[in-house]
């Protein structure tokens, strides 16, 4: 900061201004600062945005709080990359002469000579001499005389103070000076900087599924391997399902050295396919499509394929190895050895990976940094705006940096989102490096007061970190799924997607999939894992006979779609239930006013019933009815009103209008 004045505590400031803060292109951001000067002087301020192209825009800060010295403005940036804001301010000394010349009016004051010639000689300053031509660009020709007009009046001997005063006073000179007034003790605050991304990196729904399940089943039944041409047959199903984006576990060839067999067995049997994230065979490494899938070109054509299905790709960043990757031979450096000059295979105790070696990044970080390089951009050649990164923790903080600002530089439009499913620090670490998502613990939150509790930490942190709430992963089956029946499913399903921007749903998920590998120690690992073997599906089969939640999901998606207040976070605010099976809370878009009023009975075998006590500051209340977006029924909304919920019919309440 240079000058005179104080300007503290700008904000949104992200690890005190270490890292960037986070929008979307058209989102408001609020900016605020305190900003002070001694004596009683008054000041003004603006904050300056700075984009990746074009000039400048100052957007005027209003004094939100004066008890606190509290300034604000709301910008927008209209593109992806890098900006920067910086708030400016400065001593008006107009602003100053009209408050205290309006006081000493009104107290009845004479003898003002010299406050009125200090009045004329802000305006000379504002106006310039005559006929040189200082007029700013775009002002009125006018204003020049104007303000000489109004400086004249006040040297007018000979009449009273207010007479003399009254042109200077008007509103068009007042007007006029608000362009013109002379700044004095300029100072610039410290340049903070924001990120911005597109519209999907904060909104979306995602459907993760593996092309290699999408090959049906022989007439015996037994499995055959599916294609990215036979997994394009998905596409119409889930884009009616009001899903945005594809997620696809990793693509490439899959190691053959130390394979793991069904259920996650050490020892392969002949025909298991192994797990795509033991990524590298002699068929090739990051850079290939496993040859059972197809082809690169069949890569491309499922992009395309979605893309006309209004759906984008996201594709697994898997940095780590099978044995058998072609980087193990040719690159060894990459990767850390034991003392008996073996490679160390990935373990998280007591878990171990032995068909994983993980990559080591000090041994030849440069050379390691341009591979990894070379392949994100090789799949973006390919169509791929959106990158699934798996174990980010597991890398350093300063490589996603370097690598995250690098592409977002050369490709504003891609983004990353980690699955950091570690410890809290690391996840927010991860999230203020560049992330622009993140998996959180939303999996394991399940009561009212461990919801509410969560996300009232995630609004806090909403400077730079978008959570994606997903309710399932392959990895991930968690013992709700396990025990609470389809309910368990639906009322998961209705939280996630209403509470969170962005959500997602593991295929399996609509059929209620939920059998353990143990039934005992809070196993989380699928019985039958698709990540060691094929799993076919008949999604047909399963919705005539009525065991689809296809049309629950369906319909959250299209209320998500229709409904900007739920593409929110910053807006979320709880609300009182007086039972705690009923957890309350409502958004609202503040660009449309939109709002949502959500009620989600939190038990997956039973109905639930209560009163919602709103929030006093909470959402205005409309006019009319509202509308339940789950029902259809239209109803008059009141600040203490009963409510019910069953899991298996109305496992939500949706309750949507406009302020506007």
């Amino acid at each position: 900061m240079d000058g005179r004045i104080a300007i503290e505590d700008v904000r949104p400031a992200v690890g005190g201004g270490a890292f960037p803060a986070k929008a979307v292109t058209g989102e408001p951001v609020s900016v605020r600062a305190t900003v002070w000067h001694e004596g009683h002087a008054a000041l003004g301020a603006e904050v300056v945005l700075r984009g990746p192209s074009g000039p400048p825009r100052t957007v005027p800060l209003r004094l939100a709080d004066p008890g606190l010295d509290r300034w604000a403005a709301t910008v927008v940036a209209d593109a992806p990359g890098p900006w920067t804001f910086q708030v400016v301010a400065w001593r008006d000394p107009w602003a100053t002469w009209t408050a205290g010349l309006r006081a000493k009016l009104d107290a009845g004051l004479t003898g003002l000579d010299n406050e009125l010639e200090e009045g004329a000689r802000l305006l000379d300053r504002a106006a310039g001499p005559a006929g040189d031509g200082t007029e700013r660009p775009g002002t009125p020709v006018g204003r020049g005389r104007l303000l000489r007009s109004a400086a004249a009046a006040l040297r007018r001997a000979g009449r009273p103070p207010a007479a003399r005063a009254e042109a200077a006073l008007s509103g068009s000179v007042q007007a006029a000076m608000a362009e013109a007034a002379p700044r004095e003790l300029v100072t610039h605050g410290p340049v903070r900087r924001l990120r911005v991304d597109r519209p999907r990196a904060r909104y979306g729904s995602w459907y993760e599924f593996f092309p290699r399940s999408t090959g049906g089943r022989r007439a015996d039944g037994t499995p055959v391997h599916g294609t990215l041409r036979t997994a394009v047959r998905e596409l119409p199903r889930i884009a009616a399902m009001g899903f945005d984006v594809v997620y696809l576990p990793p693509v490439h060839p899959i190691g053959t050295v130390h394979r793991k067999g069904r259920d996650n067995a050490l020892t392969a049997a002949p025909g298991d396919v192994g797990s795509p994230w033991a990524v590298g065979s002699a068929d090739g490494g990051h850079d290939a499509v496993h040859p059972d899938l197809g082809t690169v070109e069949d890569f491309v054509h499922f992009v395309e394929r979605a893309r006309a299905h209004g759906l984008e790709v996201a594709l697994d960043l898997a940095l780590q190895c099978a044995p058998d990757h072609p980087w193990v031979t040719e690159h060894p450096e990459w990767f850390s050895h034991r003392p008996d000059g073996s490679i160390a295979y990935a373990e998280n105790p007591p878990k171990k990976y032995q068909d994983i070696y993980p990559l080591d990044f000090d041994n030849a970080p440069e050379s390691l940094y341009a591979e990894i390089l070379r392949i994100v951009r090789l799949w973006i050649d390919r169509g791929v705006r959106i990158f699934r990164v798996d174990n980010p923790h597991t890398k350093p903080a300063a490589f996603w940096s370097r690598l995250i600002d690098e592409i977002g530089r050369e490709f504003p439009d891609v983004f990353f989102l980690a699955e950091a499913f570690t410890r809290p620090a690391v996840l927010k670490g991860l999230a203020r490096r560049g992330f622009a998502q993140s998996y959180t613990y939303f999996t394991w939150r399940e009561t009212k007061r461990e919801l509410t509790e969560y996300l009232e930490e995630l609004v806090a942190d909403g400077d730079f970190l978008r959570p994606n709430f997903f309710v399932n992963t392959p990895d991930i089956l968690p013992v709700h799924l396990q025990t609470g029946g389809p309910g368990a499913f639906a009322v998961r399903a209705a939280l996630a997607a209403t509470l969170s921007p962005s959500w997602g749903v593991y295929a399996g998920y609509e059929l209620y999939e939920g059998e353990p590998l143990r039934a005992t120690g809070n196993c989380e690992e699928y019985a039958h894992s698709e990540k060691y073997e094929l799993r076919p599906r008949d999604w047909a089969a399963a919705r005539a006979a009525g065991r689809s939640l296809e049309p629950w999901l369906t319909l959250l998606n299209s209320v998500r779609r229709a409904h900007p207040a739920l593409q929110q976070l910053r807006t979320l605010r709880f609300h009182a239930t007086d039972n705690d099976a009923l957890i309350a809370y409502s958004k609202t878009d503040p660009a449309t006013g939109d709002t949502v009023l959500c009620v989600v009975g939190l038990t997956p075998d039973a109905p639930e019933k209560g009163t919602v006590t709103l929030d006093a500051e909470g959402p205005r209340l409309p006019d009319g009815p509202v509308t339940d977006a789950v029902t259809g029924e239209r109803l008059i909304l009141t600040r203490r009103f009963s409510v019910g919920t069953d899991p298996l019919s109305t496992p939500a309440r949706i309750l949507t209008w406009s302020r506007k």
